[in-house]
């Protein structure tokens, strides 16, 4: 887990871009790949992950607070981990479901209800975010975490 500004920024960053990457990957799979192309990909990568990424920058530290409020056993770092998964995911669903939609709209159109559509988007995209988030990014960006960046950050230690 993240200590300091830096890291938590960093850490950010990598939990932002293996769930966009996820995400995004699905939805293109459940809307199909008719007009797929690595060109336009990449564009709405890049603004989905930048979308997410300030999203997330406002998300965050609501629901570190929330998580930290919650009666669980706080000694042990997977409680934590997990609480704030089930604070965090659920607010990112929502808001990046309306940036789904509203893409949606744009790219393909909408048949119905724009409601109906939100949250039939908001349940399809809740029952992919949360295991993506507990058994996928974040372990890799725990990991990716411990072992590039805070190293890099310790203080070395002098011999005499």
């Amino acid at each position: 887990m993240p200590s300091t500004k830096k890291e938590g920024i960093i850490f950010g960053l990598f939990m932002c871009f293996g769930m966009v990457l996820i995400m995004s990957s699905y939805n293109t799979a459940l809307h199909g790949f008719s007009s797929f192309t690595v060109g336009s990909a990449v564009i709405q990568f890049v603004i989905t992950f930048i979308v997410a990424f300030i999203a997330e920058s406002f998300v965050e530290p609501n629901a570190r607070k929330i998580a930290l409020s919650l009666p669980y056993d706080k000694s042990k770092e997977i409680n934590f981990i997990v609480a704030i998964a089930f604070c965090m995911v659920p607010i990112m669903v929502l808001i990046m479901s309306i940036y789904g939609v509203i893409l949606t709209a744009f790219m393909t159109g909408i048949e119905g209800s724009i409601f109906t559509a939100y949250l039939k988007t908001v349940g399809l995209n809740f029952i992919v975010a949360l295991p993506s988030q507990l058994l996928i990014v974040g372990p890799i960006s725990r990991m990716l975490l411990a072992k590039y960046i805070k190293p890099s950050t310790q203080k070395p230690e002098l011999n005499m």
